[in-house]
């Protein structure tokens, strides 16, 4: 059997001279997390399997990702690195995995153009491409016939929404079938953030999750709401996600990896420690 992975996210503005981590609930509200070279070594040592290093507001700013501090995070970890951000060319995505990346994650750029992922794909190759999919619960099910509807929690018939612009633009496309387009193109992997539970603690957003990972054949990284370990085991248990992403509770030490990964062991979900 596989293992599950764990992967520390890292979101980073230009806010400040050389790039800041930070955190906020549903993309906004954002706090200082550290700095982002530093906080992937400590990632590294502590025994993460991955990271995803997002520039969160490179495609709002109209710029391209930080490449220096890529670089620097680079030449301190010896595990995969994904980077997101503004990048909407192939010329982009060739300075990125020069720079040390492992794969790319697009997102804005793939929805504008969904032509954009095949390119990439057959370029540098599926296993390089991971589309990014943010989205937000649209109970409007009468207006949306051709959407893809699932039972949230309580019952509640709701499709899932694309957002774009790091979660500031709605763009009517149903997530669920954006996914299922994403993979025909050629990304080799999709990272699923619901914005209704981003920074929020509540858990990740299991019917899309659940949706997606049943329906398609790439992993799924579930990514949005985790507050403790037990809302990781869930996302691989209920949401039968391949890997978890989480951010606030490794940046604020609230717990390490080693320690999501005892429980999780200890729970009977294969990972590496």
């Amino acid at each position: 059997m596989l293992t599950k992975r764990i992967i520390p996210c890292l979101d980073v503005t230009l806010d400040k001279a050389g790039g800041s981590v930070v955190k906020g609930v549903e993309f906004v509200g954002l706090k200082e997390a550290g700095d982002p070279v530093e906080l992937a070594k400590r990632y590294n040592e502590e025994g993460a399997d991955e990271l995803v290093f997002l520039d969160i507001t490179a495609s709002a700013h109209g710029r391209e990702t930080m490449i220096d501090v890529i670089e620097r995070t680079a030449d301190e970890v010896f595990i995969p690195l994904t980077v997101g951000g503004g990048i909407g060319s192939i010329d982009a995505i060739r300075q990125i995995l020069r720079a040390g990346a492992d794969k790319v994650s697009v997102n804005t750029s793939a929805v504008k153009n969904p032509g954009f992922i095949k390119e990439a794909s057959d370029i540098f190759g599926a296993q390089c491409i991971v589309t990014a999919i943010d989205c937000r619960r649209n109970t409007d099910v009468e207006n949306n016939p051709d959407k893809t509807v699932l039972e949230l929690e309580d019952g509640t018939p709701a499709w899932y929404e694309v957002v774009i612009y790091g979660g500031r633009e709605g763009t009517g496309i149903d997530a669920v079938q954006w996914a299922r387009k994403a993979e025909e193109l050629g990304s080799g992997e999709i990272l699923l953030t619901s914005m209704d539970r981003d920074g929020t603690y509540e858990g990740y957003d299991l019917p899309i999750t659940r949706k997606l990972s049943e329906e398609l054949d790439v992993p799924i990284i579930a990514s949005g709401g985790v507050g403790n370990p037990q809302h990781i085991y869930e996302g691989f248990s209920e949401g039968k996600a391949d890997a978890a992403l989480a951010a606030s509770i490794f940046h604020f030490r609230e717990y390490t990896i080693k320690d999501v990964k005892e429980y999780l062991r200890e729970k009977e979900i294969p990972v590496r420690l």
